[in-house]
């Protein structure tokens, strides 16, 4: 009689680094990139755009590939993307931003050794176009201002625009601590959680004091809330602006970059120094505040006749 039959049990092979990759899946790297981001301090802003622009680019790739991980992705799946949105007529600056995102990406997945190579190397960055930037003449910034007069808090926000050349979400984050109506400066929290300082002028201090008699009381730290006591969103304030712009019977668009941009311009056009631009205007490079400095076809004149040989 022959015995039972011996079962042989194998042991545990290594699962080859590139079978590790190619099991890997989008969301489960996205979620570890963006944990990495977190590592390093980025703004939660940075964060949300970068989750938004490679979610797309994931959609897309569903649509339009065969890759089902990143380890699939190829470099001419980059380039179509990008001709698609070229497509779509999105701007060289939004696709520019888009590949930097994919960049920053695929990197992070190769120094986790998940990939061996990036498919994003190589692919040429969309040329950014160089147009010059919308911006309100005093008198259409007079008349914004004066259909707000009536609304202190309001008011206030246009003021602060218009007086310091903040950013939407550096206006929606001020906090009562950010303000020092002693030293006439605001602690402004700008991208990248850079902070920097700038003074406040008297047309800002009385509107910020007139609205502060009339804010809501809160539990809330933001500068400004709204009817309920809660902060103002990037969303509301946006409105808002629009709102008053039409009130004016400003025909061009109006934006709260246009305030921010009036804001260079006008310092620019009154000879300030770009280096001094950079920093109240919190740019990490000069080259971004250079487009801020155009000016006005009087001011140029009255220079090229000042410096006259």
């Amino acid at each position: 009689m022959t015995g039972s039959p011996t079962l042989t049990v194998q042991p545990d092979r290594p699962v080859p680094a590139s079978a590790k990759r190619s099991m890997l899946g989008f969301e489960d790297t996205l979620a570890a990139f963006l944990r990495a981001l977190d590592g390093k301090n980025r703004s939660p802003l940075t964060r949300s755009a970068y989750r938004t622009d490679l979610r797309q680019f994931f959609a897309w790739l569903a649509h339009n590939t065969h890759a089902p991980t990143p380890a699939q992705v190829t470099r001419a799946d980059v380039t179509e993307y990008l001709a698609f949105l070229a497509g779509r007529k999105l701007t060289g600056v939004t696709r520019a931003r888009k590949l930097a995102a994919l960049r920053e990406f695929f990197r992070f997945l190769v120094e986790r050794e998940l990939l061996a190579k990036s498919p994003a190397d190589g692919v040429e960055t969309p040329k950014r176009e160089r147009h010059v930037r919308p911006w309100l003449r005093p008198d259409q910034y007079r008349a914004l201002l004066t259909e707000a007069a009536p609304n202190p808090r309001d008011f206030a926000i246009l003021q602060v625009f218009l007086q310091t050349g903040v950013r939407v979400s550096e206006l929606c984050a001020l906090t009562l601590e950010d303000l020092d109506f002693e030293r006439r400066e605001v602690t402004v929290h700008g991208k990248g959680q850079a902070e920097r300082t700038i003074p406040l002028n008297k047309k800002c201090r009385a509107a910020l004091q007139n609205y502060f008699a009339r804010r809501p009381h809160s539990p809330y730290p933001q500068v400004f809330l709204n009817k309920e006591g809660r902060p103002l969103s990037q969303r509301m304030v946006k409105k808002l602006v629009a709102t008053y712009r039409r009130r004016a019977g400003i025909a061009k668009r109006v934006s709260c970059h246009t305030l921010r941009h009036t804001f260079g311009s006008t310092l620019a056009a009154k000879g300030v120094s770009p280096f001094v631009l950079q920093r109240l205007l919190g740019h990490a490079k000069l080259d971004t505040t250079m487009l801020y400095v155009h000016l006005a076809t009087d001011s140029f004149y009255d220079i090229m006749e000042a410096v006259s040989l």
